[in-house]
This record gives C-alpha cells, structure tokens and sequence, in this order.
C-alpha cells in the first residue's frame, strides 16, 4: 500500500514515521513535506500546502497511490479530501462540509446543542455591542474565541475586559466574521482523538498539551508547546473517560454529522475539559492535534496505515482493538525567537544527531529547511517557521521520559529558542487534579457549613447555602457584582434546619444544578459564572452574578401530594388551584399547576400564595412570566427525568433580576409591580432540580393512592414523622437529630438521584 501524506509539520512527521514502521505500507510520500520527513518518505514539494486539489489529485495518480492522508485543516476545509475521492482515492479526512466541524467555532456548537453534547455555554455575536453583553453575562476569566481557522491561536482566555474586547473586535476586523463568547470551564484539559469511518468510532490514548507559550500556563496562545501520553492521574479521577466521551460526545456528533448528510470520515479531535461537573468539549478539530500527535502515535503498537485504510474505506468495525506500547511519551516543541507573533527564520539549527542519539528519543521536524547560504555544509538546517522541532521521548513512566526529552533539547542549538520546561511536570508529581468534592481535610463547622474563605466575606447564611462577597485584594473592597454561592451539608425539614448535615449533600446539589442548567438554556438564563472557586469549597460552590431575587417562592406541581394534597382534602384547591374530585395522594395531574408560596425567612414558615396574590405583588406581565417559566422548567424536567426512570412530582425554582440592567443600585429595594415588565429579564438562581428543591420518586415504583419511593429527603422527613423519633412537629420545639442510617440513608438517596439522572458516577 503506497500512503501520501499531505503537510508539512511535526504532525506529518509523526505521521509519516508511524506509517513506515507499517509492514503493509511499502512506500510513503509526503506533500510538501519538509527535511525530517525527506530522510524517510519521498517529498512532492510541487504540491505546496496541499490546498490545491487538482495538485493533490494529480500526484496520487502520477504515483499510484493507494491512501491519502490529510494531516492540517487547511486543505480539509478547502475541499482537497473531496477531490480525492471523488478521483477514486480512498481518503483519511474529512470532507469540506464535514470539516466545517473545525472551521466553525458556531456551527460546532450548533451540532453538538443537537446531539446533546455537553459543553461550554456560549454566545455567538457578529458585532461587539453583543460581544460587551456576552462579555457581562459569563463574567471573569472571559473567553473569547474566533469563529474561523487560527491555527491554534485564535483563543483568548483572561481577566482582562479590555483584551477580551480588543481580541474581539480583531476577530470582528475580517469580512463576514464571528466570534464565539463562551462561559469559563474549570479542571484540566484533554486531548482525544477518534478515528471513525463515519459510523464506528474508534479513541486513541488521550494526551495532555500545554498551549501557553511560558512555564506555568502563561504567555499567549501558541499553537502548542509539548504534550505527553498517557495520563496516569486519568486512572483514579476519571476512569471511565473515554468510554463517556465515546456514548456521550464522539458517537453522538458523528450520528448528528450523518443525519445532515455530512458524514465525517477522519479524526474527530475532541478537546476537553474535566470539569466539576462532567467532561465538557472545549473545541472540536478535524485532523490530528499538534502536537499531541507526536506523543500518542509514538506509543501506538497498532500498525498505523491498516487502521487509517479500515476508516477511509468503511471498514473500521473489522480493526481489532488497538494495543498500546506501555511506555510514557513526552514531547517538547523547540521554537523560533519572536513566536507566535513573528517568529524568526533563517537562525541555523544544529545538534539534532547528538539529540536523536539520547535513549528513547526522536526528533521530528516542523519549521526547518535547508541552509542555502554559501557556506553552509552539506545538510545545515534553519529555522522556516514558530515551531522548528518536536522532541519526542519515551520512557518507563513520565519522570524518565521527561529527563530524556530535556537532555535531548538541552543538547540542541539555535540563537534565541524558545522552549517549556514543564511539560508533564505536575502529571509527573501527581499534582492533576479535577475538581470535584473538597479535598480531606477542608476546614468545615459541625453543622455542614464550611467556615471562613479567605478573600471573601460571608453575607448570608440559609437554611442549606452561603453566601460570600469576594474582596478585591488591592483595594480591600467588597465586589458588589458576584457572589459565591456555598451549597452547605446542611439539609432542612418542615422549616427547620436539622443538627446532623448529611455528608456530600452541597457537592450533590451544586453539580445537578449546573447538569440542569445547561439543559434549560434555551428556557431561561442562570446566575453562573464560574466554576473556578477556592480549594476548601471546590465541587460544592460556584460564582453567581449579584441578582436582585423575587419575593415569591415559584413552585409547580405535576402530581399530588405534601401540603398541597393536606390543602386538597380540605378544600378541594391547591393554593387556589380547583382540582377535579377523587384525586389521591400520588396523582398525577391533569396539566402542571403553578401553586407559589411566600419567601419565608429562616425559622419561619413559607405560606401559600394564590395566583392573584403573585398578581399584585410582582404585576400581571411578570407574574404571568414567572408562573410560565416554572410550569415550562417542570415540564422539561420530566421530560429529561422520565427517561432515566425518575419522576419529578414538584419543584421550586428562584427567579432574580439584575439591577443594573434596570438603572438600579446592587441594594435597591425593588417595586416589583412598578417595574417595566419590557426591561425585566429572569434569571434562573439558586439551584434547580435537586433532591432539596423537588420531589424525585422512582418511576417503576409510582403507584398512586400510597406513599411513593423518593429519591429525595422523604425518607428523613417520613422518620421525623414518624413514631421513632419521638418529634411533635406543632410543639415548637427542633428537630432530634437524625439516626446514622437516616443519614447514609439520605445520603444515598442524594447520590442515587444524581447518577441516575446524569448517568455519571459521583466521585467524592
């Protein structure tokens, strides 16, 4: 089999190598190819940056040439991958419509909203007045992406207003442009990439990449400056990853890709982020990563050309598991003086033969080219581009293959290099971790609440959260546009907060409110910022924008029962609401109803609202808003619920407003009824969905007429009412404490509802 490779760049060269080293491959080209490539594969300069199909299509017939491999976006985009096929040609890429996967940050996104892939929230903008709003809405640190092709360097993520602005209107500068606003995610990123024929989808190792030009994540973006494989801290905090991101995100999008006419041939590279609350797709490309590909093809037993022939060709079902060189890998790119912004060619390189004679080591080449000075001898290289040299080593486990690609590097020479010397540093040490709940050990008081944070002032304690204002450090005062949200342990009944906290019940909360979040978008916005909140309260705490919240409890019901069933028995109403006779505890009712109580302080009791009373107190627009909104969130919830054999019998959901967006001070008293009910956007607050602020009960087990089996805290508010705890709920006084089997018991029930909803494991 005769394989032509299309590029130029370490990735080609890592390509290009593996494919050799293919017994069934008897001959590979490589165009345009550079020096590296040229001492191994037949280099086709005339083909140039394999843009030009016909180009393409004409060398592979001049050569006989059994596979095409497109390594850079560039000709995916412009259509080279089509050409060749449609010569005859099988091909590895895909087409230009199906590449639109990587070209479009937007059109990314709309496929995987389709295909329910969980990613980053995100607004699309075409000007920058709604880039100023997006910017508002997710807060700090902002991201900001352009739409189209930027060959690794189109992202901004900072701090900073005014560069995220400035990034966006140079986005913004080119014709027809548009830039991508995405909320921040938190936890460590990945790299996997996933061969499919269009059908059957096949993952390699996943591999870590450092895209920050300076040690410890700082500079600008790069196109990438090392990455290593495998990720030995993957095993104990997301075992089960590829797995997820095969069901969840892979197979899904090439389903989706397929059901528009656009089947995807080729590599699906899914970049990601483990987040508090699940793997999130940071980006979608459509070829191999570089220069990820330098470390997880320098690992693969698998010969490399059968495998890229089976997916060209539809037959990747018939490949056998892929198999895997147990040795780690770490790659370190060697840059040019000036990148990325204006790199430097023309610097003299030597030193490669001592690199490549370290143990495990090999090196591949990017931006170099032949010295053609006068008095250059024969075969002195100089830098052609940012990135001139990936070295690639491999060892027993990262610590080893980290010494041996840095002596490598150390042996190299050219004036000005630029290089990281922490490439797989922290994996190296153990140091990676997703977030998740707290670490052992975090500082917490005896109730479930969490104490002081540093940097930030508690202002608020609830019956289960807590609210904190950071403080900016300078200037010593207190932010009065974001909060930090605290779901404590602390679990409340019958109004009253409980003695015993049950363990992991604020980590609970806090991820199934975000998991419900983002699939309530496109119903109403959330308070959400940031994920990114200090260690001692990490997994169980976010960062929310500073709202002004109603002053009613918005609650709907899809079936009878609690106090709405007491109010029933006795009036035949639920807060108002006439039901039809002959209802029993457990029913389901005819449509959802809206049945709000008042926001009672704590300590005191929430009281029934009737519609009229919403009326007066909020006026007739936004009443009629808010009781939509609600009715539309339960019913989505059991629409998702239902799937997952949970039944969600009511919810209660929060509605803030923000001030500022209405001319007013963060501690305004509101006139709800006075307000422009044109001026007023809801945003969904607090949490959503959860175990505290709904009823679960399990679906197989519904039987109306008899109390039903719940996910949520019934089972403790059933022993406070019962004969065992000895409890008088009209005596006035608290609560005992709870037995430690109630306790595990709620627990379990907390975490069986979020796994059975989410479909993901909980990990403490």
């Amino acid at each position: 089999m005769k394989v032509l490779v299309i590029g130029a760049g370490a990735r080609e060269h890592a390509l290009v190598r593996c494919l050799d080293l293919d017994a069934a491959v008897t001959e590979v080209l490589a165009g345009p190819g550079n020096p590296g490539i040229a001492e191994i594969a037949q280099c086709l300069p005339h083909i140039g940056d394999g843009t030009d199909a016909a180009a393409v299509v004409e060398a592979t017939r001049r050569h006989a040439v059994d596979l095409v491999v497109i390594g850079p976006e560039a000709p995916l985009v412009a259509g080279v991958a089509d050409a060749v096929r449609e010569a005859g040609v099988p091909c590895f890429g895909p087409s230009a419509s199906a590449a639109l996967l990587e070209a479009s940050k937007a059109f990314a996104k709309e496929v995987m909203a389709a295909a329910d892939v969980p990613t980053a929230r995100a607004h699309i903008c075409t000007g920058l007045d709604e880039v100023a709003e997006a910017l508002d809405s997710t807060g700090a640190p902002y991201v900001v992406k352009d739409d189209g092709l930027a060959g690794g360097k189109g992202v901004v993520v900072t701090d900073d207003l005014y560069a995220a602005l400035a990034h966006a209107r140079r986005c913004l500068d080119k014709p027809r442009a548009t830039v991508v606003i995405e909320e921040f995610l938190d936890g460590p990123e990945v790299s996997l990439f996933c061969l499919t024929d269009g059908h059957v989808v096949r993952a390699l190792a996943p591999a870590q990449d450092f895209k920050r030009l300076g040690d410890g994540d700082v500079g600008p973006n790069t196109g990438g400056m090392g990455a290593y494989s495998p990720l030995p801290w993957l095993e104990d905090q997301a075992p089960d990853l590829i797995g997820t991101v095969l069901e969840r995100i892979a197979r899904p999008t090439v389903e989706e890709m397929r059901r528009r006419g656009m089947p995807f041939v080729g590599v699906l590279y899914v970049g990601l982020a483990l987040t508090s609350r699940g793997p999130r797709v940071v980006e979608f490309n459509a070829r191999f990563g570089d220069p990820e590909t330098q470390a997880v093809l320098a690992r693969l037993r698998t010969p490399l050309g059968s495998v890229l022939y089976a997916a060209a060709t539809g037959a990747l079902e018939e490949v056998p598991p892929l198999t895997w060189h147990p040795e780690a890998a770490v790659t370190v790119v060697l840059a040019a003086p000036g990148y990325p912004d204006k790199p430097l060619t023309g610097i003299p390189l030597r030193g490669l033969d001592r690199a490549a004679r370290i143990a495990g080591t090999h090196l591949l080449h990017a931006g170099t080219a032949a010295d053609s000075s006068p008095d250059a001898a024969s075969g002195a290289l100089v830098s052609s581009g940012g990135r001139v040299l990936s070295v690639v080593s491999l060892g027993t486990d990262l610590t080893q293959a980290r010494e041996r690609a840095y002596a490598a590097t150390d042996l190299l020479e050219m004036d000005g290099a630029q290089h990281r010397t922490d490439i797989a540093l922290a994996a190296a040490g153990g140091e990676v971790a997703v977030p998740g709940e707290t670490p052992p050990g975090r500082a917490t008081d005896p109730s479930g609440g969490v104490g002081e944070i540093p940097g930030h002032v508690r202002i608020y304690s609830g019956k289960v959260r807590e609210l904190y204002a950071p403080v900016e450090e300078r200037t010593g005062a207190v932010r009065d546009d974001r909060l930090l949200l605290v779901a404590s342990d602390r679990v409340s009944a019958y109004d009253h907060v409980l003695s015993s906290p049950v363990p992991d019940k604020g980590s609970v909360l806090t991820r199934l409110s975000l998991w419900w979040f983002d699939r309530l978008a496109d119903l109403v916005p959330h308070h959400v910022q940031s994920t990114d909140v200090p260690a001692q309260v990490a997994g169980r705490a976010v960062y929310v924008h500073r709202l002004r919240m109603l002053p009613v409890e918005a609650i709907a019901r899809a079936y009878l029962t609690g106090g709405g069933l007491r109010e029933y028995r006795r009036d035949g109403t639920v807060s108002g609401v006439p039901l039809s006779e002959g209802l029993v505890d457990g029913s389901r009712l005819p449509e959802p109803i809206f049945t709000p109580s008042t926001k009672a302080a704590l300590g005191e009791h929430d009281q029934p609202m009737t519609y009229d009373e919403v009326v007066s107190l909020l006026g007739p627009t936004l009443a009629a808003r808010v009781r939509d909104l609600t009715l539309a969130i339960l019913r989505r919830g059991n629409e998702i619920a239902e799937q997952r054999g949970i039944l969600i019998a009511d919810t209660k959901v929060e509605f803030g407003v923000d001030p500022v967006a209405l001319g007013l001070p963060h501690d305004a008293e509101v006139d709800w009824a006075a307000l422009d009910p044109g001026r007023v956007q809801l945003v969904l607050a607090d949490e959503v969905l959860t175990p505290d602020s709904s009823r679960f009960w399990r679906a197989a087990q519904w039987a109306p007429g008899s109390p039903q089996t719940s996910y949520d805290k019934q089972v403790l508010r059933d022993w406070l009412t019962g004969p065992e705890s000895g409890w008088d709920q009209a005596s006035g006084e608290p609560p005992p404490d709870l037995p430690e089997v109630v306790v595990a018991l709620t627990r379990g029930r907390y975490v069986e509802a979020y796994e059975a909803l989410t479909g993901q494991a909980f990990d403490r």
